[in-house]
């Protein structure tokens, strides 16, 4: 009889084999969510015995992982800082990375944060942080309607709809410019042509190609952006954008209207990870 560290060690070890990342960890989170548990009671329950149709159960989702479809479509979501978001197709899967955003824009104590707007929303993850944490009015948007359809469904099980707006934009093409933001915030595709060959497969097959590439450098929906925020903006407000390591030299090296750079900032692996500029 199968129990459950019997199956965990032979789903790391099938995991592995398949060149899964973190395949430990994955069969932890795959077993805790095919058998309805928390991921705690699979260790006080390790000499549990499976029956057959939890085995059964459990291959299909394991399949599916081997082949390298992303963990948080197979579970159906992912955490956020701390916030849980729905994840599909529709739109690129949250990063771990991405959550440094808001700690960045909350260092700064005496900015007040009443309006806040997110570009590029995907999920609504951003968003969601920023209304929670904040309490802040935002306007998320974002050109895909696939992405929006996604975000709106987390908007509603966070219950937000009063302090999110979402918007099919160009970038800010139908943003109303009624109102001067406090800060912008923006994960916008950044991964350059020329690295599409290098991504793992979970991002090349499982995530929208509409949210990943930004043209030859990876900039051209940043250098887009930047040059046509600054009417959108309070003076001083910050505008936080995600990049990838060696853009930052880019950006620095280049002038957009109304906006001047500031400073750039390291993710978790120490890696640039953000450039920040302010409206002038």
């Amino acid at each position: 009889m199968e129990t459950i560290v019997s199956i965990l060690n032979k789903t790391t070890d099938f995991l592995q084999k398949h060149g899964v990342p973190n395949a430990k960890l994955d069969s932890q989170l795959l077993l805790s969510h095919g058998l309805g548990l928390k991921r705690m009671d699979l260790f006080l329950n390790f000499d549990k015995p499976l029956q057959e149709k939890e085995l059964s159960a459990l291959r299909q989702i394991v399949a599916r992982r081997a082949k390298r479809e992303p963990l948080q479509h197979i579970i159906g979501n992912t955490s956020f800082r701390g916030h849980h978001i729905k994840c599909d197709k529709r739109a690129l899967i949250p990063r771990q990375e991405t959550e440094l955003i808001l700690d960045i824009l909350l260092e700064n104590k005496e900015l007040k944060l009443e309006n806040v707007l997110d570009v590029g929303t995907g999920t609504g993850a951003i968003a969601i942080a920023a209304a929670l944490e904040l309490n802040a009015n935002v306007v998320a948007c974002d050109i895909s309607e696939d992405a929006l359809s996604l975000a709106k469904e987390n908007v509603a099980l966070h219950k937000m709809e009063e302090k999110i707006s979402l918007v099919k934009s160009d970038l800010l093409s139908n943003v109303p410019n009624n109102t001067k933001f406090d800060a912008l915030l923006a994960n916008l595709p950044y991964i350059p042509l020329g690295d599409k060959n290098s991504l793992q497969p979970e991002v090349l097959n499982g995530d929208p190609h509409l949210a990943l590439f930004g043209g030859t450098d990876g900039l051209d929906l940043i250098r887009k952006l930047l040059n046509t925020c600054a009417n959108y903006l309070k003076p001083g407000a910050p505008i936080i954008l995600e990049i990838t390591s060696g853009q930052e030299k880019i950006l620095q090296s280049e002038s957009f209207v109304g906006v001047k750079w500031v400073e750039n900032r390291k993710d978790y692996a120490e890696q640039t990870r953000f450039s920040i500029f302010h409206k002038c």
